[in-house]
């Protein structure tokens, strides 16, 4: 991988992780398109400095929401901050369990397996299309909802299921409201990619890549810049209830990626 192919997978990783339409699985497209032959453990590599990334700007977007959190926090009160940031820590464990337990299961995922990825991007379609669907309603996150995004955003560390279309859909089937589920979305994720980085930089599996540092760099800047640029876009996108239309797209890559691995 050189810096131009890092480029172009950040920019990728940048929109797709906002947009409900699976950002590893295009990162793992456009890897087998680029001609990434890395092994999945450096691959992973990439894909977790990549999300890094992109946690950094949901924390840049979502800034004055995570200062408010905060605030509430150190008041030490059971104020609504406080229970907000326990859905969030929630909402992690479903997650924090699968990759502490199934780690080198998941890794030999992120592999340019393209044809799973193909079939994940069609049951994201369907999540997405059901969510369309639903009405919207003013019903905030609760405790039992936080912990069932949770383990929708579990599932979705398969490459090809969206995290946000995921979680989003999830959160809205439940009956919740589209403008805070987003919310709730974008916001759970940050610790848990925080927490990979942490445990990977504990463990040294970041020391250990061949991965030179101008193309770990560039993707990050490119993913960073693209994703600031994709996550308020896709606010907007969810009040509106336009979430078919990704519906249609990751259907339509879902058929052509498994159509593509299988006749080659």
């Amino acid at each position: 991988m050189n810096e131009l192919d890092a480029a172009i997978l950040g920019i990728i990783q940048g929109l797709t992780e906002f947009l409900p339409v699976s950002s590893s699985g295009h990162l793992e497209l456009g890897k087998a398109l680029l001609g990434d032959n890395s092994i999945p453990s450096e691959s992973l590599l990439f894909t977790v400095i990549l999300h890094a990334a992109t946690a950094l700007s949901t924390i840049v977007v979502f800034r004055k929401d995570i200062v408010e959190i905060f605030k509430g926090l150190f008041q030490f009160k059971w104020n609504e901050e406080f229970k907000f940031s326990l859905k969030i820590v929630l909402s992690m464990v479903p997650a924090a369990l699968i990759g502490v337990f199934f780690e080198e299961q998941l890794e030999s995922l992120f592999g340019g397996n393209i044809i799973f990825v193909g079939f994940m991007l069609i049951v994201t379609a369907l999540l997405l299309w059901l969510a369309d669907k639903a009405k919207n309603t003013s019903k905030p996150v609760s405790y039992n909802n936080a912990f069932v995004i949770g383990v929708a955003q579990a599932i979705a560390i398969l490459p090809g299921i969206s995290r946000s279309g995921a979680t989003i859909s999830t959160s809205v089937l439940l009956g919740n409201d589209k403008t805070k589920a987003a919310r709730f979305s974008f916001l759970m994720v940050v610790p848990l990619i925080l927490g990979k980085i942490a445990k990977d930089l504990l463990d040294g599996n970041l020391m250990e890549s061949s991965t030179s540092f101008s193309v770990l760099a560039i993707g990050f800047a490119t993913s960073f810049i693209a994703g600031l640029a994709a996550c308020t876009w896709m606010i907007s996108i969810v009040r509106k209830s336009k979430l078919s239309y990704f519906a249609i797209y990751c259907f339509i890559a879902g058929i052509v990626s498994i159509a593509v691995a299988y006749y080659n």
